[in-house]
């Protein structure tokens, strides 16, 4: 797993360059647990978190199953919430 310690949030265009994916499908596959989800910045401000969508990407590449993808980004989720309380 990449460290979060010095990860850039990065908006929906920058999510969608690195990611290859189109907004549509983004938003599709956090529905289905398979990407990471957006950070809420301000009333209508998200970003998300570089590293996961990088790691995500890695994922990918090594050909993970989906259900292996899916527990990459459920931990991705709880480091998140750890780190958010220290």
């Amino acid at each position: 797993m990449l460290s979060n310690n010095k990860s850039k949030l990065i908006r929906l265009k920058e999510v969608i360059e690195i990611s290859g994916l189109k907004r549509s499908t983004i938003y599709n596959y956090i529905t289905k647990g398979i990407f990471p989800s957006q950070i809420k910045l301000g009333e209508r401000c998200v970003a998300w978190v570089e590293n996961e969508i990088l790691e995500v990407n890695f994922a990918r590449m090594a050909e993970r199953t989906e259900q292996e993808i899916k527990d990459l980004v459920a931990q991705q989720k709880d480091l998140r919430l750890q780190n958010s309380y220290q």
